[in-house]
């Protein structure tokens, strides 16, 4: 297969959009999501216009041995996966404390440790073959604490963190790391966090602007890419650590009021 790419949470938003442009580029794809039916739809929509060949993979990844599953699979299939897209992830709004554990330790599952195991999975085999790109999905809630999304916001500052420092340890070896901080985006995972309610996504950017822009720089080697910020968010983000905390933290607290 050309230029084998796995992308995780490939049914809808950015990881279905990443998925548009690979194929566009020619490249191959194994697209892994929960729901059969999207994943098969996009398989023949991307088949059929772009004569590319797609797997799907229908997998929770918060299941405990997904994950080794969907490698030991591709390994018996013989398939030689020269890229990976951490893009699965979901977030939800609430006092930490009033919000059901279930919810946050599967956000915990998905966000980091499904993220975590697939690296640790596929970068033997990179290294080996002295080639392979990663792109970690993160976002710019990463960057600060959040509060009522204190736990969406902690995995991404995970992700952050994780990718910047792979990034360094896999220099010189032909390898790379990107990873991607969108502000807000116009997608499902949006309406589903309930988060396309906040005053934080008054102005979100589109699914295929962030794609294309994390792409190129997945293809240029990029150690981290920020797609899909607001004038007001380029402004404050640089600023942010001159900002005391406790203001910090009672302006981001609004942001994510869906009053």
């Amino acid at each position: 297969m050309n230029k084998l790419c796995l992308i995780t949470g490939a049914s809808s938003g950015i990881g279905r959009e990443l998925a548009h442009v690979h194929a566009e580029q020619g490249g191959d794809l194994i697209i892994v999501a929960r729901r059969r039916l999207e994943l098969e739809e996009l398989k023949k929509e991307l088949e059929t216009k772009h004569k590319i060949k797609v797997i799907p993979i229908v997998k929770d990844l918060t299941e405990k041995g997904a994950s080794q599953w969907i490698y030991d699979f591709l390994v018996a299939e013989k398939l030689v996966v020269e890229i990976l897209v951490n893009n699965a992830g979901f977030g939800g709004i609430g006092k930490f404390h009033e919000r059901p554990w279930s919810r946050d330790e599967a956000m915990i599952d998905l966000n980091v440790k499904a993220l975590v195991e697939l690296s640790r999975l596929f970068l033997p085999d990179f290294v080996r073959n002295k080639k392979g790109k990663i792109l970690n999905v993160a976002s710019i809630a990463g960057l600060i604490p959040g509060p009522h999304q204190a736990v969406y916001f902690a995995s991404k500052s995970f992700v952050i963190s994780f990718g910047l420092a792979l990034s360094e340890e896999l220099r010189g070896t032909g390898v790379s790391v990107t990873t991607l901080c969108p502000g807000p985006t116009d997608s499902e995972f949006a309406k589903i966090s309930e988060m396309d309610k906040t005053k934080m996504f008054k102005n979100s950017f589109s699914s295929r602007s962030v794609a294309e822009k994390a792409y190129k720089a997945l293809m240029r080697d990029k150690i981290i890419v920020y797609a899909a910020i607001p004038l007001w968010q380029k402004l404050f983000l640089p600023a942010r650590h001159l900002v005391p905390t406790k203001l910090l933290l009672r302006a981001v607290g609004k942001m994510q009021d869906t009053k």
